[in-house]
């Protein structure tokens, strides 16, 4: 793997993808800056090393080309205090502006381009724009694992300007190597948690992990597919109506496959979908018509924390109920606990960005696991075997 470590880059112009796609409020604070965190030891080394550093990101998907309220502008107080670095803007990612500034950029200097996804031809892969940002660097870094998957122009395509000066980033580097610790080299029991919404939208993910996993926990809103398709009653709890004989196979696969396959008996069961809605622990499979489940119960959640607990390799993605309601959080709250007990007597544990990163991150958990990831989509095709995109233009 070819990273920032494997050169120095005294009086070089390093171009660094990042993902600083972040979350803020109507006042344009950022809500949560772990994706600037995560990036700031690449841009340091850089910087150390006596290098300068332009930034590209996107922010949001702007759908009618520039548009106050994606600017990358926004993110620059805050961009500064963390690196410690007065951080210069263009307000063109390949405009006059972001040219001459580029030009212009001495050791120890960071300029930010404006947000490449106000020009299609980024999410497009066009080689032409491409080209344009290849022009204002000396040497490409992607850091951005969060779009790694794409094959958009700043990830895929303009790596091949670089061809012997393209390298990954920390962040990169170390969510490839965590990743291939779970996939490859995990020792057992490995357990695997799939939560959220839908299981279409984790069936690739599923079909891989039962090759490699001895348990698989299921929760969130798409074990009540499972629960249906056993016959049970959900009354309006979520479900795919249409993947219910999908829900079947993938139980009789595990069942083959020697894996054991744990779904909730019990859930907190709301009268609508709510913070505040009146709930009740009952069990899952004879929920009421009207009435849903929103969590799972305080049976489920303790037997899924005595199997993480005897776990030594241990990978969650997706929450077990609707954990941005507080009075919904327990299930995946309790789930976390485990995790953290299980990490701290010494198994490793990866946590698969998105919705249980956010999890972690509400519980203060953070650090008291393996391996956050910084992206959701991306680790999911990683995980399927999928090959990345902007992971195959650096090994290219």
């Amino acid at each position: 793997m070819k990273t920032i470590d494997d050169l120095n880059f005294g009086g070089k112009k390093a171009l660094i993808r990042v993902d600083f796609n972040v979350p803020m409020d109507e006042n344009f604070n950022i809500t949560d800056d772990n994706r600037i965190q995560g990036a700031a030891p690449t841009i340091q080394k850089i910087l150390k090393d006596g290098g300068s550093v332009i930034l590209m990101s996107h922010l949001g998907r702007p759908k009618d080309g520039p548009t106050d309220k994606y600017s990358l502008k926004h993110i620059v107080g805050h961009l500064s205090e963390v690196l410690g670095v007065a951080v210069d803007f263009a307000d063109d990612c390949i405009g006059q502006q972001a040219k001459e500034k580029s030009a212009t950029l001495k050791p120890g200097q960071v300029l930010l381009l404006e947000n490449l996804r106000f020009y299609k031809e980024e999410e497009k892969g066009d080689e032409g724009f491409a080209q344009k940002l290849a022009s204002l660097g000396s040497v490409y870094v992607n850091d951005a694992f969060g779009t790694a998957h794409r094959a958009h122009a700043s990830t895929a395509v303009i790596a091949k300007f670089f061809p012997d000066a393209k390298y990954f980033g920390y962040l990169m580097a170390g969510e490839l190597s965590n990743a291939e610790k779970v996939l490859n080299h995990a020792e057992r029991p490995f357990t695997a948690i799939m939560g959220g919404a839908k299981v279409s939208d984790k069936l690739d993910l599923i079909e891989a992990l039962l090759t490699k996993v001895d348990n698989l926990i299921i929760g969130g809103g798409m074990a009540y597919t499972f629960v249906k398709a056993r016959g049970g009653e959900i009354g309006n709890s979520l479900v795919e109506l249409d993947k219910l004989d999908l829900a079947n196979e993938l139980v009789k696969k595990a069942d083959e496959k020697g894996v054991n396959l744990i779904l909730p008996t019990d859930a907190q069961i709301a009268d609508n979908f709510a913070a505040d809605s009146p709930a009740y622990d009952g069990a899952n499979d004879t929920i009421p018509a009207g009435k849903m489940g929103l969590d799972i119960g305080k049976e489920s959640a303790a037997h899924f924390a005595d199997i993480i607990s005897a776990s030594k390799t241990i990978l969650w993605n997706g929450p077990m109920g609707v954990f941005e309601f507080d009075k919904f959080a327990t299930g995946t709250k309790e789930v976390a606990n485990a995790i953290v007990a299980a990490t701290e007597r010494g198994a490793f544990s990866l946590i698969g960005g998105g919705d249980s990163a956010a999890a972690i991150s509400k519980f203060g958990m953070t650090e008291h696991v393996s391996y956050v990831s910084t992206g959701g989509g991306a680790l999911l095709e990683y995980m399927e075997g999928k090959e990345l995109p902007g992971v195959k233009a650096i090994n290219e």
